[in-house]
């Protein structure tokens, strides 16, 4: 069970990895990309289903995973890890943003793909299916050089202003996203401030028939409401202070 600041906890069926120049404009309602079927993973070749599985474990090491971001995956396929990255700072600055990343059958002679359930109005973020575009990271992708980690860092990064101030429209998959970014920061900052308040909401938290871009989550990580009481205890045992909005148990 994963802690988190919100008042809740994270499970998982499997162990987690560590005012404006212009009215902003709504995100555009996405449209849910269809499913693509997966083969079962005994008609994977070993070899990607070794690489994809020891990057998994690999992981676990030190500074593998970014910190603020946990991956478990799918229930259904190894080929699908689902991941949830934890926003600290910047415009999107508390943001809960779930993403799944999806291996294709050569991995790793071609990327991974990565898309976000979660709605993100982001110049990297398609408002059609949510995929995530890898492009201004990798290109080429170079399979003795690259890793998941890398692809799990870079998603990191992207929300971070250094990585927003080196992007082209060429590999934007949200070009009005980089515009707005580009001429008018207040609204697109109202934007990715949007972004992060329905993130947090308790439907997109706790309810599991949420709307999910790019088609329907299969398990990963999953958060809970907590009672005061033990959301007090729970911070306490990892070391952090009471939330202000909590009683204090006496």
């Amino acid at each position: 069970m994963l802690a988190n600041a919100f008042g809740g906890a994270a499970t998982s069926s499997r162990p987690s990895k560590n005012a404006s120049l212009e009215t902003p404009k709504k995100p555009t309602t996405r449209t849910t990309a269809p499913t693509v079927a997966q083969p079962p993973d005994s008609e994977v070749a070993t070899e990607t289903m070794l690489a994809i599985s020891s990057e998994y474990s690999a992981l676990g090491h030190l500074n593998h995973c970014p910190s603020g971001m946990y991956l478990t995956p799918s229930t259904e396929s190894l080929l699908i890890w689902l991941g949830v990255l934890f926003v600290r700072q910047g415009y999107y600055a508390s943001s809960v943003l779930r993403f799944r990343v999806t291996f294709p059958q050569d991995y790793p002679q071609q990327p991974p793909a990565v898309s976000f359930t979660t709605d993100v109005f982001h110049p990297l973020v398609s408002q059609t299916d949510g995929a995530f575009a890898l492009a201004p990271r990798f290109s080429p992708w170079m399979p003795k050089d690259h890793h998941v980690f890398d692809v799990l860092y870079w998603i990191k990064a992207a929300f971070k202003k250094p990585a927003l101030d080196k992007l082209t429209e060429r590999d934007c998959l949200n070009k009005e996203a980089l515009r707005l970014y580009r001429e008018s920061p207040s609204s697109f900052s109202a934007l990715a401030l949007q972004t992060s308040g329905l993130s947090q909401s308790p439907s997109a938290l706790f309810d599991s028939d949420h709307p999910q871009m790019g088609g329907r989550s299969q398990g990963g990580v999953v958060f809970r409401q907590m009672a005061a009481v033990e959301l007090v205890k729970v911070r306490k045992e990892v070391g952090l202070p009471e939330p202000r909005d909590v009683p204090v148990p006496e």
